[in-house]
């Protein structure tokens, strides 16, 4: 199976690369890049191109590994026991209450998967260390049950990461790394026109001048990501903001219409303002 693509998806040449050889090499696939960089879409765009089914586990702050292998609901068997009596047929059966997590469903499949771990450093430091053993040799033991999980089919396994913090040396070695790179104006203008197909080029050249620019400035504490480019064109297409709106004036900063699409804080905000102010003023 090699991955070459989809039509809703824009996936560069390395990119691609690097799926086909965490595929060949049965490894994790760890891809990081800044938020909104098409991380998460990734695997949904391999799993819908390869034909497989994608399990997803979100990851936050509170999650526990134990949690994507299964969890032991003991609080219901006691519960059960309690209204039903501890010798029922339902509370003396313990695999009753063992709640399957997204690997054992993952490992456990009749057919092969994709698998999506997303954004694991969100969690605890010591998550990507707890899941070693299972995602290396694909199974885990479960000591209620005394039974051996084990992969009929080893899946495919994406795992997103936005570098919110460093993440084992021994999770990493077992691990493809990749890199998305900050979409340039080339691949911006086919990632656009999956979503506005017809959309004027005199329009999306100038909006995505000022994209770009509003990108570069310097001290922003979050740069615009390509979701926040599609939204703004969405707005201005709706909003039918004239073109003359985001050309920028003797190689000026453009003063783009709808701002609050792209900055989401008011450091960066006030930030802007100052500088379209200065540049008035120096003109």
């Amino acid at each position: 199976m090699k991955f070459k693509g989809t039509d809703q998806y824009v996936a560069t040449q390395d990119l691609m690369l690097a799926v086909n050889a965490a595929v060949t090499l049965q490894r994790p696939l760890l891809v990081k890049g800044e938020p909104g960089t098409g991380k998460t879409m990734l695997a949904e765009e391999v799993a819908r191109a390869l034909g497989l089914p994608l399990m997803q586990w979100h990851i936050k702050s509170t999650t526990k590994a134990q949690q994507g292998l299964y969890e032991y609901d003991a609080v219901s068997r006691l519960r059960d026991s309690q209204l039903a009596g501890a010798d029922s047929e339902r509370v003396r059966d313990i695999r009753n209450y063992i709640v399957r997590g997204v690997l054992w469903q993952a490992f456990t499949a009749e057919q092969p998967v994709a698998l999506l771990i997303d954004e694991i450093d969100k969690a605890d430091i010591e998550f990507p260390n707890d899941l070693l053993r299972e995602l290396d040799r694909m199974e885990f033991y479960v000591y209620e049950t005394r039974e051996l999980v084990q992969a009929r089919h080893r899946p495919i396994v994406f795992i997103t990461s936005n570098n919110e913090k460093d993440l084992p040396d021994a999770f990493l070695r077992r691990c493809f790394f990749h890199y998305i790179k900050f979409p340039d104006a080339d691949t911006m203008r086919a990632i656009v026109d999956v979503h506005f197909p017809g959309l004027k080029k005199e329009l999306l050249g100038a909006a995505l001048k000022a994209f770009y620019d509003v990108r570069d400035l310097p001290g922003l504490k979050k740069k615009p990501s390509t979701s926040e480019l599609l939204d703004w064109l969405k707005l201005l297409v709706a909003e039918d903001i004239p073109l003359e709106a985001l050309h920028s004036r003797d190689d000026k900063v453009a003063v783009p219409p709808l701002v609050g699409a792209l900055l989401k804080n008011e450091q960066d905000v006030t930030l802007f303002e100052k500088l379209v102010f200065m540049q008035r003023h120096n003109r």
